[in-house]
């Protein structure tokens, strides 16, 4: 009698041996993320994208400037992270902080975030939906993907949007004089690392008195 499983492809026993050590490895790294009371916000749990330009800021970085726009937003205030994801991951870990905050970001795996997420596409810096009021954050703090003027020129006009007036704003040290025709934004003296070092020399700029300097 023919047996029913014939015309089911076998894995080879390699093949099936390597796939459950790729299972393996993937429960251990999961267990480890529960068993480390694993944080959903934290940098890294949502790895880089280079194709997209993504690179994390380092921890500290990533707290001195949530720090700062907390501080810059005021009690109560509202903050908008526009393609600066690792800033939005370090406000959310500050529960219970007063303030609320938004991830304007065209890397769709941020949608993890639920109601807070805001697909964003630079080329498109207007296309928001219509809960994304005028001049209803206090601050924003942008991180354009790419250094060109292009670039910087069409998230400005996002910024600009999303503002009531203040900006941070980080990008390459060669943009300062973009930043200050766009943006109005003056370079501080705080530099900005990352979890991998760019070759790129990185900057903040803003345009109101900030604890940066």
């Amino acid at each position: 009698k023919m047996d029913d499983d014939d015309d089911i492809p076998q894995l080879s026993s390699h093949t099936l041996a390597a796939l459950q050590e790729f299972y393996l490895e993937q429960q251990q790294r999961e267990g480890m993320k529960t068993s480390q009371g694993f944080n959903q916000y934290s940098i890294g749990s949502i790895e880089e994208d280079w194709q997209l330009s993504q690179f994390w800021y380092s921890d500290e970085t990533a707290s001195c400037l949530a720090k700062e726009a907390v501080l810059a937003a005021g009690k109560g205030g509202r903050i908008a992270c526009v393609s600066a994801p690792s800033v939005y991951q370090k406000l959310k870990e500050q529960d219970g902080e007063d303030f609320s905050v938004c991830i304007l970001e065209y890397d769709r795996r941020f949608s993890v975030y639920g109601q807070e997420f805001i697909f964003y596409d630079y080329n498109h810096p207007l296309d928001l939906p219509e809960n994304l009021l005028p001049h209803s954050f206090d601050v924003v703090i942008a991180d354009p993907p790419y250094l060109s003027e292009e670039c910087l020129q069409k998230t400005a006009e996002t910024i600009k949007y999303l503002t009531k007036g203040k900006i941070l704003l980080c990008t390459g040290a060669v943009m300062e004089e973009q930043a200050a025709k766009h943006l109005g934004v003056k370079m501080c003296k705080f530099i900005p690392k990352h979890s991998r070092n760019l070759a790129n020399e990185f900057r903040c700029y803003v345009n109101y008195a900030s604890g940066l300097d």
